[in-house]
This record gives structure tokens, C-alpha cells and sequence, in this order.
């Protein structure tokens, strides 16, 4: 799976070891928003690969959070998703709106693959300084430069270089961020 080659999500291992993330996710979106300490064990149970000062706003979801990686100071408003099935890579001072999607796992286009059941997922990599907009949706194998901002509502299909505005569906740049 995190090599990128085909593979049965239905794995035993793969299932018992989401289903300890989704019982890890509900007591983190079940928590007290002033239970501090609590909130912190559980994201660094879950996250083990998160930068100091990740604000992650419940609720949250993830397939393994093993395969997410944070720089510091990263910021995930409500509702945000990420099937991390490979690994999700975010810089630091990111910041991503309200229910922003972050996708690597993806399906086969020959449908006799799909119907037998096997995936595969593509990295997604976003730098540093990034603001993605709420309900953006970031496709398997995409990477984000640092210091883009990418609008509200786009579906990011391609990469994004640092130091522009993009945004659309399928998300274009827009212009130059550079002063």
C-alpha cells in the first residue's frame, strides 16, 4: 500500500488498524473543547508525526493518521477528512478551512481491478505557509508549493507551484502571489 502498488483495503491488518483510528477518532471528536491535555494525548496517539502546535479542530477524520505528517504550528478547522492511505505531508504554518479533503487513495480505471476490490494511493505533499479555503478538495498525488493559497470550493487535480492564487474546479492558477 504505502508504495504505491495495488492492494485489498479488506487486509485484516489494514482493518484492524483502522478501526483503532476510528476509536481514537470518536474519543477525539467526542472531547471537551477545554479538555486540553486529553485533546493532546489522542493527536499525538494519532498523529504520531505532528509537528509542535497542531490546532486540530473536531471533528476530524482519517483513515490511519500513522501516515500523516504536520510541521509546526498547522492549523485544521472543522470537518476536515484526510484518507491518508500514503503519506500526507503538510509544512508548517499551514492552515486548511472547514471541511477541506485531502485524498491519496484512489481506484483503479480498469474495472476488473476495481471490481476484484484493490486500491492504490499517491502522496500528497503540501509546503509551508499554505492556506488552503474551506471545502477544497486536494487529489490523490498532488503537491502544493509554499505560500500558495488555494480558493475556496476547488478541486485540486494537478500540482501547485509556490507563490500563486489558484483556485476552480478543476483548479487553475490564478495569479502571482510575489510582491
Amino acid at each position: 500500500m504505502l508504495l504505491g502498488e495495488l492492494y485489498d483495503a479488506t487486509d485484516p491488518d489494514l482493518t484492524k488498524e483502522r478501526l483503532r483510528t476510528r476509536l481514537l477518532l470518536k474519543e477525539l471528536n467526542d472531547s471537551r473543547e477545554d479538555d486540553d491535555d486529553k485533546r493532546s494525548d489522542i493527536i499525538r496517539e494519532l498523529i504520531p508525526d505532528a509537528g509542535a502546535g497542531l490546532w486540530l479542530q473536531p471533528p476530524f477524520y482519517c483513515d490511519y493518521g500513522s501516515n500523516i505528517a504536520t510541521g509546526e504550528n498547522v492549523f485544521f478547522n472543522f470537518n476536515c477528512v484526510i484518507l491518508d492511505v500514503m503519506r500526507v505531508q503538510i509544512g508548517n504554518r499551514t492552515l486548511l478551512g472547514p471541511n477541506v479533503q485531502i485524498y491519496t487513495a484512489t481506484h483503479p480505471m480498469d474495472y476488473q481491478k476495481r471490481a476484484a476490490g484493490l486500491e492504490y494511493a499517491k502522496p500528497v505533499s503540501i509546503g509551508e505557509d499554505v492556506w488552503i479555503g474551506g471545502s477544497a478538495v486536494i487529489c490523490p498525488g498532488v503537491t502544493i508549493g509554499d505560500r500558495s493559497v488555494i480558493g475556496a470550493g476547488s478541486v485540486v487535480t494537478r500540482d501547485v507551484p509556490s507563490d500563486v492564487f489558484a483556485a476552480g474546479n478543476p483548479c487553475r492558477e490564478i495569479r502571482d502571489l510575489r510582491q
